[in-house]
């Protein structure tokens, strides 16, 4: 079984405290949190991907998004210039598998619809989630347009746009990794102030049901060494469905 061959104390952005190893009898998979386009997190995917080398790549994208990160990976450029940290992690990895994990999925939407019945929210926490899991649907769509038009054509579209940061790549480890701390608690103290009492009672139902669905994939992954690269806030919530086998389900 390998193990997770990163030094911790070499690089402030590389850190226990957003890297997590979950080791089985089939091998090591390796949780690795991060802020959108920031560049603490794709120097982190890197780093941890290239000492890892794993069989397995996962990422919290929509699967049918999977093909359009795979065009802004495929570039002589280091880090890709679309795609942030994901598709630098494709850049990094030389995988036999690469999936995406995250929404729409089929257990995603069941656990949801699950949830909202079970829990019986307002019209108005209703209202939000459905609008949510239309916004994400959307958007994963345009992905799969932009990745069509990419096969054909020499076009890269962006479809998202990228997270502005207070930092660029050129900062030195220590100041990137101050500024990626100082992003992580900026947007919790603002989720905490300004989200409506509805509006983050259907954050937490989405979010339950993707971290579900997510580690049920995660659990269905095979291979002696796996990286999965999530968003910050889902990396202690799949620590511990993970570590309870919370994940009998199949998406």
């Amino acid at each position: 079984m390998d193990g997770l061959s990163v030094d911790f104390d070499s690089d402030p952005r590389v850190t226990g405290e957003y890297v997590r190893q979950l080791p089985s009898d089939d091998g090591t998979l390796t949780l690795v949190g991060v802020v959108h386009d920031h560049p603490a997190s794709s120097y982190r995917v890197r780093h941890v991907i290239e000492r890892v080398d794993p069989a397995a790549l996962a990422l919290e994208l929509p699967p049918i998004s999977m093909p359009l990160f795979e065009q802004y990976a495929a570039t002589d450029r280091t880090p890709p210039r679309f795609g942030g940290e994901m598709s630098a992690a494709i850049q990094a990895a030389e995988s036999e598998t690469t999936v995406g994990i995250d929404r729409p999925t089929g257990g995603f939407l069941r656990r949801l619809g699950r949830a909202v019945l079970r829990e019986r929210p307002s019209w108005e926490t209703v209202r939000n989630v459905v609008d949510n899991v239309i916004e994400t649907t959307e958007h994963a769509l345009r992905c799969r347009a932009a990745a069509a038009i990419g096969a054909y054509t020499a076009v890269r579209l962006d479809v998202d746009t990228p997270t502005p940061h207070d930092i660029d790549p050129t900062a030195t480890a220590a100041e990137q990794a101050r500024d990626e701390r100082e992003q992580v608690r900026r947007s919790r103290s603002f989720m905490s102030a300004f989200r409506t009492a509805s509006r983050s009672r259907a954050a937490r139902l989405e979010d339950d049901a993707r971290e579900a669905a997510m580690a049920t994939r995660l659990a269905a992954l095979r291979g002696d060494a796996i990286v999965a690269v999530v968003g910050i806030d889902h990396l202690d919530p799949l620590v511990e469905r993970l570590d309870g086998n919370d994940s009998t389900e199949a998406t």
